[in-house]
């Protein structure tokens, strides 16, 4: 094993050039293979876990449900304000901003990406949720290709490019996953849910974000710096590929067919739960499961 890891950092080492020694010792970024053997187990969980539950009553998940979105919440939270300050105090250049100018500032940004990184494992939840409520609907082809890959794509930005142009993205979603989350989290009150209006504008939302991360990402190409141009080509990349399919999602959520669907299922379900919004949704709707057996929506 040790082989294999000293032969995987020397690969790394030459395609990507030499690992930024300030996160040496970090949790989980020291080697590779803890973070791809998480993803590898989150992809057998979605594989096995619907036909593990498939002939299972869905479990009640309210009371968890409630504490992991509103933590959630805070943690994001805790990320855009953490991140817009040190920004702010290491006055980073939007146009394109390197990984070693900024000083403090700049360790200030890699410890808040650090967690992060972190909270794309904690967010693995999202589908381990939809599997014991059988909300398997859910767990799409965008929802799980999001997950599994952000993971991986912020261990290596940790380990070569853990501040600098790399803070724009993650601010950005950081700010989403507090609207995301929190209405998530007030969802499980049912007194609240009629009150909760913006569940369509956070797909709206992540679609800007993506847009905007293009577009600074593009300007860090066109007045190149110290930061390495191939992070910048790969970023641009793969927001297209989010874009395309989240424009997808959204399509196929809120077209009119779609409208007039749900608005069938609202009518014969007045006092029903919470259905996604987008791929992150940790959806209520079984939850009323324990007291009342109900048909799983088929769209």
């Amino acid at each position: 094993m040790e082989h294999f890891d000293a032969s995987l950092s020397t690969y790394f080492k030459v395609l990507l050039g030499p690992r930024d020694t300030r996160v040496k010792g970090w949790f989980l970024l020291d080697n590779y293979i803890p973070t791809f053997v998480c993803t590898v187990i989150y992809l057998l969980i979605v594989w096995l876990g619907p036909k593990y539950m498939k002939k299972k009553q869905p479990f009640s998940c309210r009371g968890i449900l409630v504490v992991y979105n509103l933590g959630l919440t805070l943690l994001s939270l805790y990320m855009f304000c953490e991140l817009v300050t040190g920004v702010w105090q290491g006055s980073y250049n939007f146009f394109c901003q390197g990984t070693c100018s900024a000083g403090e500032s700049d360790m200030k940004i890699i410890r808040v990406l650090w967690w992060y990184y972190f909270s794309k494992l904690i967010e693995f939840m999202d589908t381990f949720f939809f599997i014991l409520c059988k909300n398997n609907h859910q767990i799409t082809v965008l929802h799980d290709y999001h997950h599994a890959t952000m993971f991986n794509i912020w261990w290596f930005v940790m380990n070569w490019v853990p501040c600098g142009h790399s803070y724009f993205g993650a601010t950005l979603n950081s700010f989403i996953h507090v609207l995301m989350y929190s209405y998530y989290g007030l969802s499980s009150v049912p007194s609240m849910r009629p009150y909760l209006w913006w569940k369509k504008y956070i797909t709206q939302g992540q679609l800007v974000q993506f847009v905007l991360t293009i577009i600074q990402t593009s300007c860090g190409v066109i007045w190149p710096c110290v930061f390495p141009l191939g992070w910048l080509y790969f970023q641009i990349g793969y927001m297209i590929s989010l874009i395309a399919l989240f424009t997808n999602f959204y399509i196929e959520t809120y077209n009119m067919k779609g409208a007039s669907r749900r608005r069938g299922y609202q009518k014969d379900h007045q006092n029903g739960s919470v259905t996604a919004v987008n791929e992150h949704t940790n959806s209520f709707s079984s939850l009323e499961n324990t007291a009342k057996p109900r048909k799983q929506r088929k769209d």
